[in-house]
């Protein structure tokens, strides 16, 4: 798709957004809904998580929300966006149909995205790293007691706050950043994705799983993680000079991050 479909919408050439969680509770759809409605791309990634068949096997929850996000998806993918879907641990039953095509969606394990500034990044999910880091451990599924307390916590807060004019605020990750644990265990995700980047000789990496946002160039590697649409409501997106910013989405929208990729010094050689 080479124009915008809704002159009213933001066009980018690429957006990525995961750990979407549609069939939890806690899922930020609205947002997430308003989002996908107000933007227009050439491709869309959806990196793993997008469902949470984890959750739904111990509690079935759906939203109209939830059913909604799905619709406006499948519209993009009808309208022209490619949409390339790269399935998480907790949508991992869709990984059976890894290099098929479902319902105009392609569906990938991993995938090279080059950017119009014409750097390769790849992306997946991230739980390839579980192995080599204490996130597993920590709080790697979704429902653990622990991190429910603190979705319940950010749930309440965000109520007070709404009742008092507030925009929405992640209390869980303002928590889960001053526990010492968690930060380790996202230093050793990030470093792990860095590892792999290099590996196989790409620019940078692209990735969700940890739902911690974050954007940042290390060791000469470009480290993006889309977030979350738990906790952070957050994607990354693509402009048209190549340049990959990191955007929160809910009544008020920031750009966190952002950053000029076309300086970087070719990293292919450094696998």
């Amino acid at each position: 798709m080479d124009k915008k479909e809704n002159t009213s919408n933001v066009y980018y050439p690429a957006v990525w957004i995961s750990d979407v969680h549609l069939g939890y509770k806690d899922c930020q759809a609205n947002y997430l809904l308003d989002f996908l409605n107000r933007i227009d791309c050439g491709t869309l990634y959806l990196v793993g998580d997008i469902v949470d068949l984890w959750s739904m096997k111990r509690q079935f929850y759906w939203h109209q929300s939830h059913y909604e996000v799905l619709a406006s998806i499948q519209r993009k993918a009808q309208s022209g966006t490619r949409v390339i879907y790269i399935p998480g641990n907790h949508d991992e039953t869709f990984r059976y149909y890894v290099n098929n095509t479902l319902f105009g969606v392609e569906v990938h394990q991993q995938f090279i995205h080059t950017t119009a500034a014409n750097k390769r990044f790849l992306l997946l999910h991230g739980d390839d790293f579980d192995s080599a880091t204490r996130y597993n451990k920590f709080i790697s599924l979704v429902g653990d007691a622990g991190y429910d307390l603190l979705l319940f916590l950010n749930r309440w807060t965000n109520r007070t706050r709404r009742l008092f004019g507030g925009h929405y605020w992640s209390l869980a990750s303002w928590i889960k950043a001053r526990v010492h644990k968690a930060r380790e265990a996202i230093e050793a995700f990030e470093k792990a994705a860095v590892h792999e980047a290099k590996r196989q000789g790409v620019d940078g990496i692209i990735c969700g799983h940890i739902h911690h946002p974050q954007l940042k160039v290390v060791d000469g590697i470009v480290y993006c993680n889309d977030g979350d649409w738990i906790e952070n409501c957050t994607a990354l997106v693509e402009n048209d000079n190549g340049r990959i910013e990191l955007i929160h989405w809910s009544e008020k929208q920031t750009v966190l991050e952002s950053a000029d990729i076309t300086d970087l010094q070719d990293t292919k050689s450094a696998a």
